[in-house]
């Protein structure tokens, strides 16, 4: 009919848009195909730029092209002019602009924004930073715009505290922000430096600062964002790196060395031997016997301990950084087949540093704020959390308030169910630091049965240990118990062990009794076979439903006593 528009069918539609899109793959391929062309023949010009300037503008994440035109302005920047640079470069910056408001939280064209600021002759870092106000007022939690704006600041003069305002006036606008939070953190250190302690703040700002995230977890008490600020305020303390114990043996010709923090020998800090005054040589190996960070480090002395004299031994730890150097030593005597010197702790004080580094006047004012959130959020898991963490901080040996600590994980495990297993092995964790803070630094038998423990925690520190029953819990793992290389009997009865996986490092081990537990292959024991193992009973576990099972055992451990 005459002076009607024509209206295509659905069909119609369908195959146009069918045709469109394969028009527009071939002009995608051909482009792409392209630009990798001229990339393998070394051609770096402004040909290379449009080419791939016309795939990025629709698809700003391909590295490959992202690369290709850094390639290219690498060559320009050797190759021309530092006027035609510039210009070409602020071209640049605008085309980025464009990729950005295709895909605000593209990697690649943040990526190489960088590239080209640090590439640039004459950046202009003002009007970076007014970019990214720009982009954090389309989303004000884009962290990827976040990250950029930290690399503008750090690489230009921008005043610091101006910044700290800017992180200020974006958690008032939303205290969900956790990007800003994040920045906060990283700004406070360098602006307010505790003298006493270089990476905290000083203390009066601290203050100001716990003020500020309380009326955040006040106003809402579920947002993640500004507890886990909170937690950074607390701050984990940083133990200074010094020799906690050494022990000689004859009998297996080895130095061992525990140390408050993990280190790679070789790689930043040393450790060195001497026996009256000699240096000793060889090489230091973890519990593994690799050389991959440890707590732990082992020396065996290659041609074993001199005979027939008393022996002074020295072990020396440099840190290169700072050329600090720490030192300690032991006598062991003619008759003596071991001996050892470990350092003392005052009890509630070997762990404390883990929980915070705050003030105790300030851990206390916390702990009443939150329990006064506490009592109008009773069943918060946020403030249960933090008033466990603020509890253990300031009682590390439970004496105050180790009914509090048990009634929050009973009550963290009911109204956060999904994360059961993650409170329950902080009940280990604890358990275990309230132990090993008052025992004897000194003790050879260690007994953790029946504590309901579902993980073990700090075995760095039962280095010494021979002796230990850890049965009746709710172990699945014995992986760390390998801390323990003078480890010679190992209880572990009625518990969910399905692996004896870690127990290979411990060299000495005779005894090993793991029944009713999980373990439901003999094969599980081939790596135990090179132990000394003279006593094994596996009774109660589903592998004694083999046949035969007590033969097959024998086979992979040699050392077992006949029966």
């Amino acid at each position: 009919m005459h002076g009607r528009l024509k209206v295509k069918t659905t069909a119609q539609q369908e195959e146009a848009k069918r045709k469109e899109r394969e028009q527009k793959l071939k002009l995608y391929t051909a482009a792409t195909s392209g630009a990798f062309k001229k990339r393998l023949n070394g051609e770096f010009d402004e040909e290379g730029l449009k080419l791939t300037g016309e795939i990025l503008s629709v698809n700003p994440d391909f590295y490959s092209l992202w690369n290709y035109r850094k390639e290219i302005f690498l060559f320009m920047k050797d190759n021309k002019e530092t006027e035609f640079v510039q210009k070409l470069m602020q071209d640049e910056l605008g085309f980025l602009e464009s990729c950005l408001k295709v895909n605000p939280k593209s990697y690649g064209a943040w990526h190489h924004r960088s590239f080209i600021l640090e590439n640039m002759p004459h950046p202009d870092w003002e009007r970076e930073l007014q970019l990214c106000n720009t982009f954090l007022e389309y989303d004000e939690r884009n962290f990827h715009c976040w990250d950029y704006r930290r690399f503008v600041v750090l690489t230009s003069d921008v005043d610091l505290e101006q910044e700290l305002a800017y992180t200020t006036e974006k958690i008032q606008t939303n205290f969900s922000n956790y990007s800003s939070w994040h920045y906060r953190s990283k700004l406070l250190p360098v602006i307010f430096p505790d003298p006493t302690h270089p990476v905290r703040v000083q203390e009066d700002i601290l203050l100001q600062e716990h003020e500020t995230v309380q009326n955040a977890i006040f106003t809402d008490p579920d947002d993640q964002s500004a507890w886990f600020y909170h937690r950074w305020l607390l701050g984990r303390g940083r133990k200074k790196l010094q020799i906690s114990c050494v022990h000689a043996s004859r009998k297996t010709n080895q130095i061992l060395v525990l140390l408050t923090n993990y280190i790679q020998v070789n790689h930043g800090h040393q450790l060195s031997v001497n026996i009256n005054s000699s240096p000793v040589t060889g090489e230091w190996r973890n519990v593994t016997g690799t050389n991959s960070y440890s707590i732990i480090w082992i020396l065996t002395v290659k041609d074993g301990f001199p005979g027939g004299e008393d022996l002074s031994i020295g072990v020396t730890l440099l840190t290169e950084s700072d050329c600090t150097q720490f030192s300690q030593g032991l006598q062991l005597t003619q008759g003596q087949d071991e001996a050892w010197t470990m350092a003392s702790y005052k009890a509630g004080t070997r762990f404390s540093i883990e929980l915070s580094a705050a003030a105790s006047s300030t851990m206390e004012k916390e702990l009443e704020a939150i329990q006064e959130l506490h009592s109008v959020e009773p069943e918060n898991k946020w403030v249960l959390l933090t008033l466990l963490y603020l509890m253990k901080a300031i009682d590390p040996v439970h004496e105050k308030h180790q009914d509090d600590i048990t009634e929050a994980i009973e009550k963290l495990t009911a109204v956060d169910s999904k994360r059961k297993a993650f409170y329950l092995d902080l009940k280990s964790k604890f358990m275990m630091e309230k132990i090993l803070d008052v025992q004897d630094v000194n003790t050879r038998d260690m007994t953790l049965s029946g504590l309901d423990l579902t993980s073990l925690c700090h075995t760095e520190w039962m280095v010494l240990v021979q002796e230990l029953d850890v049965s009746q819990n709710h172990l699945t793992s014995l992986k760390p118990l390998g801390n323990l290389p003078c480890l010679v009997v190992l209880i572990a009865n009625n518990n969910d062990i399905d692996s004896v996986e870690g127990l290979q490092h411990c060299k000495q081990l005779k005894k090993l009794h793991l029944q009713k537990n999980a373990l439901r292959t003999v094969q599980a024991f081939s790596t135990l076979s090179s132990l000394p193992l003279e006593d094994v009973n596996v009774s109660g576990n589903p592998l004694c439903n083999i046949e035969n099972y007590t033969e097959a055992l024998k086979a992979i451990l040699p050392a077992l006593a006949p029966s």
